[in-house]
């Protein structure tokens, strides 16, 4: 009785450690994710992106980096100045996400915040240089064209940083108090 209770025991504690080794060894990467793969013996990112599926990884030496490859949403507040010098408060609205070839050199360069540093920056700088080429008037009665110049050179800019762009458009258009009394 002792001796099939002892194996029983040791037993289950090897199973119980090999259930633990294959679990270790195997991770999932979900729909609408992609992963990249930190290997300390070859020296960091590995330049493959790997799908969706279950897969193998050596534990301790490899490392998977899930990132999430979804068009998301993204709002662009900024205030900025027109030609005429009138403050306008602006939002944009950005569809976005990552080029999946590029998802290695983005994580290396930019981590997986890419987006909290790139978007308001690159938005932000578009905007102000889109909108100082227009009075305030035009950018009312010139919205469509505004935003199709905002949109252009925003996908300009984006493709430096390995994202890609789905949907550009103006939210939001106020103007400043002076102007908005000037108008009534």
């Amino acid at each position: 009785m002792d001796k099939a209770l002892g194996r029983l025991s040791a037993m289950s504690g090897a199973l119980a450690v090999g259930a633990f080794t294959v679990n270790s060894c195997l991770y999932n990467v979900d729909g609408g994710e992609r992963a990249v793969m930190f290997d300390t013996l070859r020296g960091g990112i590995l330049p493959d992106v790997i799908g969706e599926g279950t897969h193998f990884v050596i534990p301790v030496i490899q490392r998977p980096v899930i990132m999430d490859v979804r068009t998301k949403a993204r709002e662009i507040p900024s205030v900025t100045g027109t030609k005429d010098l009138q403050m306008v408060n602006i939002k944009l609205r950005v569809l976005w996400r990552p080029v999946e070839e590029e998802l290695p050199r983005l994580y290396r360069e930019l981590g997986t915040d890419f987006d909290d540093r790139v978007l308001p920056s690159i938005g932000n700088e578009v905007l102000k240089s889109v909108v100082a080429q227009y009075n305030a008037e035009e950018l009312l009665s010139k919205r469509a064209e505004v935003s199709e110049r905002i949109k252009a050179e925003l996908l300009k800019r984006a493709q430096h940083f390995h994202l890609t762009l789905d949907d550009v458009a103006i939210t939001h258009l106020t103007f400043g108090r002076e102007f908005m009394k000037a108008i009534e």
